[in-house]
This record gives C-alpha cells, sequence and structure tokens, in this order.
C-alpha cells in the first residue's frame, strides 16, 4: 500500500510510503525541491546535516540536492551572454529556491508513490539566468526503488544552455569507506582538486583529506557502490543524457556522493557536454536509485 502524507518539520514536507517494502521518502518543496530523507525498514539511507539544513542561508549538504542551470562551478561564479556579465553560484540556483506541488498520486493503479514539483523562471533566476524556462521533476517511490524524473522546458525565444544533475549523499561510517566496492563505467578520472587526468583503478585513496573526481567518459548506464560493513549496494542507473559522474567526500565527514551529470563543471562556458534546448522544446530524462540488502 502506498501513502502520501503531509507535516511541518519545521518546512512543509511530503513523506511518500510503501508499507509492503518499509521504504520512506521525504520532500521539502520549499527547501530546493529536494528529497530530504530515504528510510528503508527503518535504516537512514541518506546523510543529512540538519544544522545546514534548518539556516535557509546556508546551502543544504545532505539528501539529494538538484543542481540546474549548471553542475558544478564557474571561474568567479561568472560568465557572458548577449554581451552581459552574470553572477551564477555553484551548482546553480534550483537548489536554494521553492518549488511548487503540481501533482500526486499514490493510488493502487499507480503501483508507486508519486510527488511532482515545479519550478519556474521568475525576476530572479532571470537576473543570474536569462533563459525563461519550466521545470517539472518527479520523485517516485516504488519499493526499495526511487526513480527521479525531469521535463525541462525552453519558454524562452532562443536556444536554452544548461546542465542538469543531483547529489545524492549516502550515508557511509568512516571505517567502511576504503572497503566500498565501486564499479564505475570509466577508466578515467579527472581530479577537480589537481586539475589532473588518471587511470581509474576502481578505488580512490582514502588517506587525502577530500576526494573530488569525475567520469566524463562513460561507456555504460549504471554504476553500483557495496558498502560491506552496512550490508547494503546502491545501484545508480541513469539515461544517456546524464554524461558525467562525479563521486566526492570528505575525510571524517560520514557519507559519500555518487552524482549523475548531464555535464562537468564549466560546460556552460566551454561548451563541453552542454545541452542546448531549441526555444519551445522539452527534454525528459530520469536516473533511477535502487538499494540492495547484501544478505
Amino acid at each position: 500500500m502506498y501513502s502520501i502524507t503531509s507535516f511541518p518539520k519545521p518546512y512543509l514536507t511530503y513523506l511518500l510510503k510503501d508499507e509492503h517494502s518499509g521504504s520512506e521518502a521525504e520532500i521539502v518543496p520549499e527547501r530546493g525541491g529536494m528529497l530530504t530523507r530515504w528510510r528503508i525498514q527503518g535504516e537512514e539511507i541518506l546523510y543529512m546535516d540538519e544544522e545546514r539544513f534548518l539556516d535557509p542561508s546556508l546551502t543544504v549538504r545532505g539528501g539529494i540536492p538538484i543542481l540546474f542551470p549548471i553542475c558544478g562551478n564557474l571561474p568567479d561564479n561568472t560568465y557572458s551572454h548577449g554581451g552581459r556579465s552574470y553572477t551564477l553560484k555553484q551548482h546553480g540556483f534550483a537548489r536554494n529556491l521553492p518549488w511548487q506541488v503540481v501533482d500526486q498520486d499514490s493510488g493502487a493503479e499507480a503501483g508507486q508513490a508519486s510527488l511532482t514539483l515545479m519550478l519556474e523562471s521568475d525576476a530572479q533566476t532571470l537576473a543570474a539566468y536569462p533563459f525563461e524556462f519550466t521545470l517539472l521533476f518527479s520523485y517516485q517511490l516504488r519499493g526499495r526503488q526511487l526513480l527521479l524524473k525531469q521535463h525541462i522546458t525552453n519558454c524562452s525565444a532562443e536556444n536554452m544552455p544548461f546542465s542538469v544533475g543531483f547529489h545524492p549523499y549516502f550515508n557511509v561510517s568512516e571505517a567502511a569507506k576504503p572497503q566500498l566496492q565501486i564499479q564505475i563505467p570509466a577508466q578515467e578520472l579527472y581530479d577537480h582538486l589537481s586539475q589532473t587526468s588518471a587511470p581509474f583503478t576502481g578505488t580512490f585513496d582514502w588517506t587525502a583529506p577530500e576526494i573530488d573526481v569525475a567520469f566524463k567518459t562513460l561507456t555504460a548506464q549504471e554504476a553500483t557502490v557495496v558498502d560491506p560493513v552496512a550490508g547494503r549496494k546502491v545501484t545508480l542507473t541513469y539515461d544517456e543524457c546524464f554524461r558525467t559522474l562525479v563521486f566526492w567526500t570528505v575525510r571524517g565527514k560520514p557519507f559519500f556522493c555518487l552524482e549523475p551529470w548531464t555535464g562537468p563543471r564549466n560546460a556552460l562556458i566551454s561548451g563541453e557536454q552542454r545541452i542546448q534546448l531549441p526555444p519551445g522544446d522539452s527534454l525528459e530524462t530520469q536516473f533511477v536509485l535502487q538499494v540492495d540488502a547484501l544478505n
């Protein structure tokens, strides 16, 4: 049986629930439209920094933040378009703005609990990004699986350049990090910190203060991370629009991030893997997260 309820916490929070599998997902529209929690049989799958979440002046570190219209950052947080200079901060503005709930469905025929949110361009977004748009993002809970669908429409009179991505924070103990079994369909990585490329061997230097790497040449649409200490396997499946995967973690923090991006850092300026959506056109994308127990 699927259900959707809402409650203040302190932001209005929507709870998607599948009683059969014991899976629950919480979504907070006014806090960047983000999914903040995902529990399976009482186990917290995602990490959340509660202090940052409760402070509206700070970006959220945890859950699954939405990245739009850029992923990563731009040099000096600036770019030019039409002879004007614009300021656009890291990962864009979608994760910081309130979204509107436009649809929800938990009926038996749907076979899931689904919540659809919308973000539209306005004076605030146009000051940083001079393109009109409508974003419809749908969260769908199905047992031990989360499906996130995106419908992006260019409402401008010119091509709209952008990237879209997601920043899932998965719970992991610090002691378990060196034991993670990481399968990413790529043979090379790009280190954001050293700005160098290197072969990917399936593991990282876990003694480093920070690991921040991008995989920009993917050979398949699935990546997995097995945590033998927690006894679970995370599978990320994504469509062909997502052409970059980012892995990030910080020493001493109990999380790792495996992030699907449609384009790498600075794509808005460099053009690398940048999407150019024609006027009036829409783009539909999706990715799926599934968590399975090892035993």
